[in-house]
């Protein structure tokens, strides 16, 4: 019996040890984590459980079955994959309005289904005047356009060695993110701007255009003002056409309106002056806030046109009333360690559309004479 008690004394006195050492730990772990430092091996890291679970069990290890598959939700695409967990997926979103300018300031819907569409009204409801005891005549209707914006499955194909993943050192989340973001905001960058609406989106610039006005043009069509020169400005008096490009626009639309050109074209414009020496380009007066142009926001895109006979190098409107971003709600991952052993491929797709919705907030400036 003594040596029963005996090794009853020795096992409470492991267990309290254990105690004290995982007290310990956790006091330390908590202030190296306060000191900005790493945590020690076993400490639980930010995010939550699926983000985790999807890093380091699916993207790392290949792991599938603590994945939450999607094959069969409407939204996922035909190959299958998974949804990347909301931090991840809420990163990419981020950078990619950075990355693509048109983005940030359009108007941008998510969707659950493969297309998107929108009716909208042109003409408006008619109205009239009467005395009090006068018939009331029936007004005209306005009439219903359809806008499909055209749209196509954007992908990218990162690849990393599997050493590279195996290292606990590794911020594989961090690196999708950044190399997804840049793919994507490539490419979204040129169809936003150029694209010719197969399997991807159309472009404000695809768009047909005209000299006429918002009354007299055909739905969907643009209207561009002229330069003055083929290849460049009114020698004359360049400033004049900015102000017509602006006057163009119809007031309620100027509220929220900005330059859209790329840094060759802006490099041009920055040079012009009004008649007592001030510079049209004027820029911002805090970090973070945008160069004006006549009072209005400059945005850079590079996928932009230079200056040549014929461009529409100029963009002025109100984006997020003229242009439709539509995407799905979703970026689907697929892991691929097959094809190009020893990299590991990450395939991700997300299907995004876009196209004018509105011709009469986007002007252009065609470099001509005429």
């Amino acid at each position: 019996m003594d040596k029963l008690e005996a090794s009853f004394d020795a096992i409470e006195a492991v267990d309290a040890v254990r105690a004290d050492v995982a007290a310990l730990t956790a006091r330390v772990d908590a202030a190296i984590v306060q000191a900005g430092r790493p945590a020690l091996a076993g400490a639980k890291g930010a995010g939550s459980p699926e983000t985790k679970a999807f890093v380091d069990q699916y993207l790392r290890k290949g792991m599938e079955g603590a994945v939450e598959r999607k094959s069969l939700a409407g939204t996922s695409d035909a190959a299958g994959g998974y949804a990347v967990p909301r931090e991840i997926d809420g990163r990419i979103d981020a950078l990619l309005r950075g990355i693509s300018p048109i983005r940030a300031i359009a108007n941008v819907v998510k969707v659950g289904t493969a297309g998107y569409r929108k009716l909208v009204t042109s003409g408006g409801f008619a109205s009239g005047w009467a005395g009090e005891g006068d018939a009331r005549a029936e007004t005209a209707t306005p009439t219903f356009h359809e806008i499909v914006p055209p749209s196509g499955e954007l992908y990218a194909n990162p690849a990393a060695s599997q050493a590279m993943l195996d290292d606990a050192a590794f911020d594989l989340e961090a690196w999708l993110a950044d190399e997804v973001a840049r793919e994507f905001g490539r490419a979204e960058g040129q169809a936003f701007v150029a694209g010719n609406g197969t399997n991807r989106p159309k472009g404000f610039l695809s768009y047909a255009t005209a000299a006429t006005g918002d009354g007299t043009r055909a739905f969907g069509t643009l209207q561009h003002v002229l330069s003055g020169a083929a290849g460049g400005f009114d020698p004359v008096s360049p400033q004049d056409r900015l102000i017509d490009l602006v006057q163009a626009l119809a007031s309620p639309y100027r509220q929220g309106a900005v330059f859209v050109m790329n840094s060759a074209t802006l490099a041009v414009i920055r040079k012009f002056k009004t008649a007592d020496g001030a510079f049209l380009w004027q820029p911002a007066l805090a970090e973070g806030r945008a160069d004006t142009l006549l009072g209005y926001p400059v945005v850079e895109a590079d996928d932009m046109p230079d200056i040549a006979a014929g461009s529409l190098s100029i963009a002025f409107g109100n984006f997020r009333a003229g242009y439709l971003i539509a995407e799905r709600a979703e970026t689907a991952i697929l892991r691929d360690p097959f094809s190009h052993k020893p990299f590991v491929h990450f395939y991700a797709t997300k299907r995004v559309g876009g196209g004018v919705s509105d011709a009469q907030a986007i002007k252009l400036m065609k470099f001509a004479a005429s």
